[in-house]
């Protein structure tokens, strides 16, 4: 299942580094928007190693890492495919696949590469070795429209799945034959899915309603009983704010049998029992939740708020499902990613232009690393 967060994104697998070897699993990504550049780190020494320029769009970037870890896909707006060269500081390959995209992922065996697009609407399936296009899934519907693709996650068995924002529909693509996809259509999911999450195991496909209550369940395991409707009825009472920036659930939140969601309008997490797809807590928070994220050890869930409470984290303590600690990194606090033990988080400020790491028990701040993380349109 591929993770990736948009601003920030770190991929650890080893801790050994010399003055002129390293090793790709010590290496990170941070996303520069306005100069359309990324800094290449080394996540152990926490340091800067190395830039790269000429990127395109990055006010909506995305970055999924190749399976030897030596590469990083990154996805831009402006329909930018690009594929850099950890170990080498360069590109290795860019194409302009379509006129605007948000993000990708990459496949089970870690030979195809999937872009999910808005403009046009659609899902294009490229070779991670060369970005040769090998398949092409346009998201039509209705009388013949082309719908936006979100929520674009890869699954066990060669397959990618993802939801059509403006269908209200949910595809499985079977890649094993990239020259005959397979493609199974879920429809009247429920109105405008904006995003969704993969559980770890794999099992479970859950998007977010932007248009309507609860949340779209689909079992990967038993896609024959169809998408099921979890928390139909959640805040039916409730006054539903503005909402100012969409949260996402691609940040994983499950931690143990507990799967915790962002509230949309709501200054709310929702905790839900997994084995029941019962809401057990709502838990009061500062503002509207962004990403909800859990630490690798599912002790703790960081959050991060919308306009105008995005100067905030505050951090959940699993055990209890109640608040432990307010951290204020900076200004316009945008995405979190945690080393894969979780003893940091790297959190992005994007308004302040710094990246600020954090020991997750002590909560206190390790170091800062500058970095152009503004954009003129934000």
């Amino acid at each position: 299942m591929t993770y990736h967060i948009p601003l920030l994104t770190l991929l650890i697998f080893s801790q050994s580094i010399s003055a002129d070897l390293r090793g790709t699993g010590d290496l990170g990504v941070i996303i520069e928007r306005e100069p359309a550049a990324i800094q290449i780190i080394n996540t152990t020494s926490k340091s800067s190693i190395s830039r790269i320029t000429d990127l395109g769009d990055l006010s909506h970037a995305s970055v999924v890492f190749s399976r030897d870890a030596r590469y990083a896909f990154i996805f831009g707006r402006d329909g930018g495919l690009t594929k850099i060269d950890l170990l080498q500081d360069r590109i290795a390959k860019r194409i302009i696949q379509a006129g605007n995209s948000i993000g990708g992922a990459i496949s089970q065996d870690g030979t195809l590469i999937a872009v999910s697009n808005y403009t046009p609407g659609g899902v294009k399936i490229f070779t991670t070795e060369t970005l040769e296009l090998v398949a092409d899934i346009p998201a039509l519907y209705g009388d013949n429209q082309l719908s936006k693709v979100v929520g674009l996650v890869d699954a066990p068995g060669q397959k990618f799945i993802f939801s059509l924002f403006d269908a209200g529909e949910i595809w499985i693509a079977d890649l094993k034959d990239p020259a005959q996809a397979k493609i199974q259509k879920f429809k009247a999911v429920g109105k405008q899915p904006y995003d969704a999450l993969l559980s770890p195991d794999g099992r479970y496909y859950i998007a977010g309603l932007f248009g309507d209550r609860g949340l779209a369940l689909l079992d990967l395991w038993s896609p024959e009983q169809g998408v099921k409707r979890i928390l139909p009825d959640y805040a039916k009472q409730d006054e539903k704010l503005p909402v100012y920036k969409m949260p996402h659930l691609e940040g994983w939140a499950v931690a143990g049998n507990l799967m915790f969601i962002p509230a949309i309008g709501q200054h709310e997490v929702l905790v839900i029992d997994q084995s029941t797809w019962q809401l057990i807590k709502r838990i009061p928070v500062i503002g509207q939740p962004v990403f909800v994220m859990a630490r690798p050890d599912g002790r703790q869930v960081w959050v991060n708020y919308a306009f105008p409470d995005n100067a905030h984290l505050q951090i959940i303590d699993v055990k209890t499902l109640s608040l432990i600690k307010s951290l204020n990194p900076g200004k316009a606090v945008l995405h979190m990613e945690f080393t894969p033990r979780g003893e940091n988080i790297w959190v992005s400020a994007r308004d302040d232009n710094r990246v600020v790491i954090y020991d997750t028990n002590s909560f206190k701040e390790i170091t800062r690393i500058p970095a152009n993380l503004k954009f003129p349109n934000y």
